[in-house]
């Protein structure tokens, strides 16, 4: 870094996608603070903050690449693990809930462990 301000297009698109990554994030917490019961809330963390830090690593990614000499890749790795990761650890939580049979709010459609 240099210390030279970056251009206003990449000041612009930076804060595009924190404010929209923050939004995605905040859907996401208040998704799983809501939500009644297990099920329902693993959508929260695992669909909406994830977009959520996708949106961050974006603003990351364009702000480092803007302020250096070329593009960063190290967040193109973040976004990569954070993509392979996420659904697997939400498709494990959700076998072990099956396993368990933990109970379900009644409004829940679909009875997992009935199929």
């Amino acid at each position: 870094m240099t210390g030279e301000p970056l251009a206003l297009w990449a000041q612009i698109l930076v804060s595009l996608f924190l404010v929209l990554g923050s939004l995605f994030m905040l859907i996401g917490a208040i998704g799983l603070f809501r939500l009644p019961d297990f099920f329902m809330r693993l959508h929260g963390p695992t669909k909406a903050t994830t977009l959520g830090i996708g949106g961050v690593v974006m603003a990351s990614l364009v702000f480092f690449s803007a302020s250096a000499d070329g593009l960063s890749l190290r967040e193109l790795l973040i976004s990569l693990f954070l993509f392979i990761s996420a659904p697997v650890s939400a498709y494990m939580l959700a076998k072990a809930a099956v396993i368990q049979q933990l109970p379900l709010e009644p409004r829940t459609r679909g009875k997992p462990w009935d199929q």
